[in-house]
């Protein structure tokens, strides 16, 4: 009797590192899109972390051949294959210390303003990330404590992306061993304009009309008029922020179920623009850059809206910005067979 066994594992890398990236993402902004929802309707978001996935596979053959004792009685050949795929994937609660690093505890100063130096609008940044600036409130959503933002913050907010535009101002982001080290500093100002718009930015913002660079603090109001102090959302500001612009049934809202839709223009030239668009109906969408099933309706991402699916894709990635630690120490996991 022969007994065989062959390796699968090579040929398998291609197909399951891919499979599995695409099925992570598209779980990924799924879940996300289910949580907004949540906060929308005042429910709990939570959280699975996926820790790790592994496959094990094993291809199995046996061949074999019986001889007949006699000339009139037929010889045998057996065989016999077996082919398993194992893959285990190991999710991981986002719960207690973890959960407050994550979601609770605002954003690091310095991931918000590196977001800025890389590019990012300094308008949208600020509108989405920032809470405070130098006293400077913005828009407050939710059934508590909503409240319309302070009309100097869309002025100062305004004002940056201009310099930026401009290449008007800068930031200087240092690591020493007192900790991350911020600093704005305007440029010699090129033209009239700018100039005008760095006088403007200053004073909105109660800083010395002579000094061109400020360090940047956590805080909700400077010290004085030499630096520039910010208080930064957590990411559950910021959720709640983008469940006040999903659309909900009017049935729900009619039943004080939900809180009715706050009311923003799409345009760029009106402020505050809608974060984001969620559509929402009975039935399944047929083209969606993500889709949730939620409370007997759907709510999805139209694949089509560029600009929602970028400031979608945007808080997928502020999430990175927050301090996690390590899973096992954090919370129970949860290892699940998916065989």
């Amino acid at each position: 009797q022969l007994v065989g066994c062959a390796s699968v594992g090579p040929p398998t890398v291609n197909r399951d590192r891919f499979d599995y990236v695409v099925a992570i993402s598209q779980s990924f902004k799924r879940q996300t899109l289910l949580n907004l929802v949540k906060t929308r309707y005042l429910d709990m978001p939570v959280y699975m972390d996926i820790s790790s996935v592994i496959s094990q596979y094993a291809l199995e053959g046996q061949l074999g051949f019986e001889f007949a004792p006699s000339a009139s009685e037929n010889n045998l050949l057996l065989g016999q294959a077996k082919y398993t795929d194992r893959p285990t994937i190991t999710y991981s609660p986002l719960t207690g210390e973890k959960y407050t690093r994550s979601l609770l505890a605002p954003l690091p100063v310095s991931g918000v303003f590196m977001l800025l130096q890389s590019g990012y609008p300094m308008d949208v940044i600020l509108r989405i990330c920032v809470q405070t600036i130098n006293g400077l409130d913005n828009r407050r959503s939710g059934a508590v404590a909503a409240r319309e933002a302070d009309p100097r913050f869309a002025e100062v907010s305004s004002s940056m992306r201009d310099l930026q535009e401009m290449n008007g101002l800068y930031f200087r982001i240092e690591s020493s061993a007192k900790g991350v080290q911020i600093e704005t500093v305007f440029r010699p100002p090129e033209d009239a304009m700018a100039k005008a718009k760095i006088a403007q930015l200053k004073q909105s913002l109660g800083l010395n009309a002579d000094a061109s660079t400020f360090p940047v603090v956590f805080g909700a109001v400077a010290r004085d008029n030499t630096e520039i102090a910010v208080i930064t959302r957590s990411m559950a500001q910021i959720m709640v922020e983008y469940a006040a612009d999903i659309d909900v049934p009017q049935s729900d809202v009619d039943e004080g179920r939900v809180n009715p839709t706050r009311v923003v223009s799409q345009s760029s030239h009106a402020k505050p623009m809608r974060l984001i668009r969620v559509h929402n109906g009975a039935a399944p969408p047929d083209d969606a850059y993500t889709a949730v099933f939620y409370r007997g309706q759907w709510y999805w991402v139209a694949d089509t809206d560029i600009v929602s699916k970028a400031s979608f894709q945007f808080v997928m990635t502020l999430f990175s910005l927050t301090e996690r630690q390590a899973a096992s120490n954090l919370a129970p996991v949860i290892t699940v067979p998916t065989n």
